[in-house]
């Protein structure tokens, strides 16, 4: 995926500042990995130096977190929630029910990020019941793949923007 490729992401004032404020301190704390991978590399031998190859790796790690949360923060809609139709989309809670069960489960249909840790389960639009769910009005019954190569049909319930449930 290139990044004119990426989708936007809606998010709440409150999962955009608490983003924003991880990428500015992974930002801040760039001079330390870097001292960090200094001090390692005067030890001596990078071949046989763990404190070196955990600091690089470590570096790795934060770069590429920090290059996601710049690509998420970039393409944001922030506080502007999707609208109350009754169509599943990302920033929509949706009730759903599978065939052959009476229970129905509710979750946020969104990224990891967007959902800032509440008590909602979070599906991620990408995922197989996520892309069947997409643009489905209220009543209507969807099919998506199983990794068994079955299909399992889900009924959309209810779609309402978060927050507004």
């Amino acid at each position: 995926m290139t990044v004119s490729d990426t989708k936007v992401t809606w998010l709440t004032q409150d999962a955009y500042d608490r983003l924003k404020s991880e990428l500015d301190e992974l930002i801040e704390n760039r001079p330390v990995i870097a001292a960090k991978i200094n001090d390692s590399r005067e030890e001596g031998d990078l071949k046989e130096n763990g404190g070196y190859h955990a600091a690089r790796e470590e570096q790795g790690q934060q770069e590429a977190r920090i290059r996601h949360l710049q690509e998420l923060l970039r393409n944001a809609k922030v506080g502007e929630a999707p609208s109350n139709n009754g169509v599943a989309e990302p920033g929509m809670v949706l009730t759903i029910q599978y065939d052959g069960d009476d229970d129905s489960e509710t979750f946020l249909l969104a990224t990891r990020e967007e959902g800032g840790g509440g008590e909602l389960e979070i599906y991620s639009p990408d995922s197989p019941l996520g892309q069947a769910l997409l643009g489905a009005k209220e009543g209507e019954t969807r099919e998506y793949p199983l990794p068994n190569g079955k299909t399992e049909k889900v009924k959309l319930l209810k779609a309402v923007p978060y927050g507004a449930s």
